[in-house]
C-alpha cells in the first residue's frame, strides 16, 4: 500500500470514531437541562456521565489515527477525508435516536461522498514538510485563527439557541482545523527522532488547542440542535486545514487551472451535500429538553428549546 493510500485509509477510520464521538456526546449533552454558555459547570456534569466518556475516548482514538495519517499524507489530503464524518453521523444518529432513513438522507450522502471524492481527486496534494513552517508564518496564520473563534465566541455569547450553536460549531471547526495544523508539525519532529516530538512547541500547543476545541464543541452541542452545529464542525476543519497545507506546509496541489476549477466544483457539491444532509429531520429527532430558568446559583443557565 502506498504511503498516500495507507494516509487515506487511516483518515476514513479517523472518520469513523470522529462519528461515534459525535454521536454519543450528542446523547449525554442531551441530557443536561438548559443552556450553559462557556460554563465549566457544563463539563462538571457531563464528567458523571459514561456516554459522554465514550464519546471523549472515540475523539482521542480519532486524534491518534489522524496523526498517524498525517504521519504518511499532506494535510490537505488527509483533513478534507475526516468530512465523512458527518454522513456517518447521521446514520449513528439514525440507529440511536431511532429515527428512519429517507431518499433525501441516501442522496445528500451521495451528493456528499461524490462532492468529497472530486476535492481529493483533483486537488491531489503533495509534498510539503511539516517542520519547514516558518515561525512567521505560525504567527501570521494562528493569530487569524484564534482572532477568528475569538469573534465567533464573542458573538454566540450575545445571542441563543441554535444561532449561537451555530457560531460555536464554526469557532470549533477552526479550532480543530488548527489543531490539525499544530498535530502535523509536531509529526514533523519525528524527522528529528521521537525525543523532538516532546521538545517541540507544537505538540503542545496542539495539546491546548485540543482542549479548547472539545470545550467548544460541548457548548455547541448543548446550545442547540446537532443541525445548527455540524456544519461548522465538519467543514470548516478542513477548509482551515487546506488553507494552511497550502499557504504554511508548502503542500503542492495538482498543477493546471483544469484540476484546481474542478477540485473547487467538488468542494462546492460536498458543502450543499453536508448542508443538506445536516438539516435532516433525522438529526432534529430526540428529546426536548427540559427549560431551566436562571437563577442566582447558576447564571449561566438559560431558558431554551429543542435542541436534537
Amino acid at each position: 500500500m502506498s504511503s498516500s493510500a495507507l494516509s487515506a485509509a487511516l483518515a476514513l477510520v479517523a472518520a469513523c470514531s470522529n462519528a461515534t464521538s459525535n454521536v454519543l456526546q450528542r446523547m449525554a449533552n442531551r441530557e443536561e437541562t438548559g443552556v450553559r454558555t462557556l460554563s465549566l459547570r457544563l463539563v462538571k456534569d457531563l464528567l458523571r456521565n459514561p456516554l459522554w466518556f465514550a464519546g471523549v475516548g472515540a475523539v482521542m482514538l480519532s486524534f491518534v489515527l489522524q496523526a498517524s495519517a498525517l504521519r504518511y499524507g499532506p494535510l490537505a489530503l488527509v483533513e478534507p477525508l475526516i468530512v465523512a464524518e458527518l454522513p456517518l453521523t447521521f446514520v449513528g444518529a439514525a440507529l440511536f435516536l431511532h429515527a428512519p432513513l429517507g431518499r433525501r438522507e441516501w442522496a445528500a450522502a451521495v451528493v456528499m461522498a461524490g462532492g468529497l471524492g472530486a476535492l481529493v481527486w483533483f486537488l491531489d496534494p503533495h509534498g510539503g514538510q511539516g517542520a519547514s513552517v516558518s515561525a512567521v508564518k505560525w504567527a501570521v496564520g494562528l493569530g487569524l485563527c484564534v482572532g477568528a473563534v475569538v469573534a465567533l465566541v464573542a458573538a454566540g455569547v450575545r445571542t441563543s439557541g441554535n444561532r449561537r450553536a451555530a457560531l460555536y460549531g464554526v469557532a470549533t471547526g477552526i479550532e480543530f482545523g488548527i489543531t490539525a495544523a499544530l498535530m502535523k508539525g509536531a509529526v514533523g519532529s519525528l524527522s528529528r527522532g521521537p525525543v523532538a516530538v516532546l521538545s517541540a512547541w507544537e505538540t503542545y500547543a496542539m495539546v491546548v488547542a485540543g482542549i479548547g476545541g472539545m470545550f467548544l464543541l460541548q457548548n455547541a452541542l448543548q446550545a442547540g440542535k446537532i443541525v445548527a452545529a455540524q456544519p461548522g464542525i465538519t467543514l470548516l476543519d478542513p477548509f482551515v486545514a487546506i488553507m494552511w497545507g497550502i499557504f504554511a506546509f508548502g503542500e503542492q496541489p495538482a498543477p493546471g487551472a483544469v484540476h484546481l476549477g474542478l477540485a473547487v466544483g467538488g468542494g462546492v457539491v460536498m458543502v450543499a451535500g453536508a448542508l443538506l444532509l445536516s438539516r435532516s429531520p433525522v438529526l432534529e429527532h430526540g428529546r426536548e429538553p427540559t427549560a431551566e430558568p436562571s437563577g442566582p446559583s447558576d447564571p449561566g443557565v438559560r431558558q431554551t428549546s429543542g435542541a436534537a
